[in-house]
């Protein structure tokens, strides 16, 4: 399958400051079979090492010794030859060994002629206090669920897969049909890259559903395996929450849906965690529709969102005809899946994101992003409806602004308001002129 992140991977191997790369996002997103791939496509040599398996790796890293000792030894049990420049060292699932998280730190001051990559969740780094984390000393590429685009390309539409990262909206609009049903695929598979494999490999929706339940049981043993034990209750009302939450109308997170009387501050650390996890994420609200949008962000009121759109419709049980027959699924559940499916998309390019709500009154803004010095409003509707009165009563009152509006209608700009079809969410941002590097190397 095609990554768009291989290419921050190809933007890394040539850079002359290149320093070793952690790829980090939440589990199963592909970070192991991504730098696989990468090492063997475009190395001579790959020498990998999956760090909670290899006992003999970890006591390499956990005896120390200088980068020549290690690279000496790892070349000895990987049986590789590894040699600056043509070889690609994999350390994988590194949360299980934090001394070779340490030891990024000397490879990037004695050896950054050797070409190093490691992978794994970051969760389980942060029980061991005593480890010195590479502050500086390290690139880092984010991983997250597959695109829409991305998911094009993996089912063998590469040529619609073309029009949409272009933006040509010629083509999109002449077969949003087609389009239209391929992203109801979408909703129901998402973007978790074994899923999307097994779709494509067998056609079976049963399969799919039961890869789905699997990987939500996996994430709810990692709270037991990472997180404080006092913390597990919570985190799991928290993540058993979020439909219910989206469900709602206005998708606002509250506390009392958790269990009566509860309090921010006895979830907060629950819900950082899921965050860090990256299995959530928090949409704050902003008091003020100005630039810088951080200025004015109230990260009291949040809405929360889950990774991906398919395992939101396996946590629900979303039967498959629901998803896949007819435009219901874009309305269901007060477009419950629709804006979480614009939030997921919009992950990786770097904008920031917020929504907006008006004391006193009932204009609410489904998201605010900032590309450059421009402000940008976004409505989401989960269906052909041209009615769009919150952001019409918002941008009279604010005439300097333009919006966006994501709905199920071909492309078509207004004077203040573009409209952009739901299955180009991610262009959208392209065509405002923002990077859409999924991932890119920081």
């Amino acid at each position: 399958m095609k990554r768009t992140a291989y290419q921050s991977l190809l933007y890394w191997k040539e850079r002359a400051d290149r320093k070793p790369l952690v790829v980090d996002g939440a589990r199963q997103v592909g970070k192991t079979w991504l730098l696989q791939t990468f090492g063997r496509s475009e190395y001579e040599k790959l020498a990998y090492f999956e760090l909670d398996r290899n006992i003999e790796a970890r006591h390499v890293f956990e005896a120390g010794g200088t980068c020549d000792e290690l690279l000496r030894k790892l070349s000895a049990l990987a049986e590789v030859d590894i040699t600056p420049g043509n070889t690609l060292i994999v350390l994988d699932e590194v949360q299980d060994c934090p001394a070779a998280l340490s030891a990024l730190k000397f490879f990037c001051e004695e050896a950054p002629a050797f070409h190093i990559a490691v992978a794994g969740s970051l969760l389980g780094l942060s029980i061991h206090g005593q480890t010195s984390f590479p502050v500086g000393k390290i690139d880092v590429l984010r991983l997250f669920p597959m695109t829409f685009l991305e998911f094009l390309q993996a089912v063998g539409r590469t040529k619609l897969a073309k029009a949409l990262e272009q933006c040509d909206w010629e083509i999109a609009n002449t077969l949003s049909g087609t389009y239209t049903d391929l992203l109801r695929q979408y909703y129901y598979v998402g973007g978790m890259p074994n899923v999307v494999k097994t779709y494509v490999e067998t056609n079976n929706l049963q399969a799919v559903r039961e890869l789905q339940h699997r990987i939500l049981a996996d994430y709810e043993m990692d709270f037991s395996k990472h997180a404080p034990a006092g913390e597990v209750p919570r985190i799991r009302m928290v993540w058993q929450s979020i439909p219910a939450q989206l469900a709602k109308e206005n998708k606002k997170f509250t506390y009392g849906a958790l269990q009566k009387s509860a309090r921010a501050a006895a979830f907060e650390m629950a819900i950082q965690w899921l965050m860090d996890a990256g299995l959530v994420y928090k949409i704050c609200r902003t008091n003020a529709v100005k630039m810088p949008l951080k200025f004015y962000e109230d990260s009291q009121v949040f809405k929360l969102f889950m990774l991906d759109v398919g395992l939101l419709g396996a946590m629900v049980d979303a039967p498959a005809a629901a998803v896949l027959i007819g435009n219901n699924i874009f309305s269901e559940y007060k477009g419950a899946f629709t804006e979480n499916y614009v939030c997921t998309q919009w992950q990786g390019t770097g904008l920031p994101l917020y929504y907006y709500s008006e004391q006193g009154s009932r204009i609410e803004l489904d998201f605010v992003t900032q590309i450059g010095a421009e402000v940008i409003p976004v409505e989401v509707k989960a269906e052909e409806n041209t009615k769009a009165k919150a952001l019409k009563t918002f941008l009279q009152k604010y005439p300097h602004l333009r919006a966006l509006r994501l709905m199920m209608k071909p492309h078509e700009v207004q004077e203040r308001m573009e409209t952009i079809p739901l299955y180009a969410a991610r262009e959208a941002l392209q065509a405002k002129g923002a990077s859409t590097t999924q991932g890119a190397v920081q």
